[in-house]
């Protein structure tokens, strides 16, 4: 488990290329076999990912957590962006295709899980934040997920949004998840861009074509940054930045928040010519 710190506006502001990879940006999600983890002082949200092969891998606490088992004071969202999988939750089991969402809440203390297909095995992207209140294990499929079609062909930004957990979806304490799919021939995500200092964000970019990639915005407004994003990798998005991106093709990615509120609405949103 990597721990990340906060970075003030003004750290940012002055960061180089390497610095900004370092703190915002998940190079590695999945690994065969077993859990990587990310925890970001932002919110304490735990980012990460699972891709188990030909044998299972079982949730662990970590010692960072000072909890006996890892959803002990923790909620957790999973969207599976790989082939077909399982994950069984206290005897429970649950099968998730590609773009299927479940939601495990706080108390749960068994969690494993499972590829059908070695030769395209599930990818569990993973979301996990403090809870104070127990919320019922539920699934998701992508049709249950209330898809909304928005943008237009001559903005570059045709996009389906799929929402999860969410107000009026999956119930949570603090997560809210869902995900947006770009049509052919859209780039853009998320602009005009926003911030919302109410929540953190977490980003997972998915379906990224091989040899192409996503130039991620993020930054204060008027002191705008960029990293360069692969196929499956992740950001890590403070309350005060903005975060918005144009792919060099189509692509999907995942959003998740925890904070303050999960009003998914709630956005300050920001004039495209105040940006800088």
């Amino acid at each position: 488990m990597q721990i990340r710190h906060e970075s003030s506006r003004k750290e940012t502001a002055q960061m180089n290329t390497e610095e900004l990879r370092e703190n915002f940006l998940i190079e590695t999600l999945f690994t065969p076999n077993q859990i990587e983890w990310v925890y970001s002082h932002y919110d304490r949200v735990l980012t990460g990912g699972a891709m188990p092969l030909e044998s299972t891998i079982t949730l662990e606490t970590h010692d960072a957590l000072k909890a006996t088992y890892f959803l002990e004071r923790r909620e957790l969202g999973i969207i599976n962006v790989g082939g077909k999988g399982r994950i069984v939750a206290d005897g429970v089991t649950f099968e998730l295709d590609k773009l299927g969402c479940l939601y495990l809440g706080k108390g749960t203390q068994n969690v494993v899980f499972s590829s059908q297909n070695v030769e395209n095995p599930a990818r569990f992207f993973l979301l996990s934040s403090p809870a104070h209140h127990t919320y019922p294990n539920r699934a998701f499929t992508k049709e249950e997920a209330s898809p909304v079609n928005l943008g237009a062909v001559e903005t570059a930004n045709q996009r389906t949004i799929y929402k999860y957990i969410h107000e009026g979806g999956i119930q949570s304490c603090q997560l809210v998840m869902g995900l947006t799919v770009l049509q052919t021939g859209s780039v853009w995500n998320t602009m005009p861009a926003h911030t919302h200092d109410r929540r953190m964000e977490a980003y997972c970019y998915f379906d990224v074509p091989e040899n192409h990639g996503v130039l991620h915005l993020m930054g204060e407004p008027t002191q705008t940054r960029h990293l360069w994003v692969a196929n499956h990798q992740a950001i890590l998005s403070p309350p005060w930045s903005i975060h918005s991106g144009c792919g060099t093709s189509s692509y999907s990615f995942i959003w998740g928040m925890a904070g303050e509120n999960k009003d998914f609405t709630d956005m300050d949103l920001l004039p495209i010519p105040a940006l800088r």
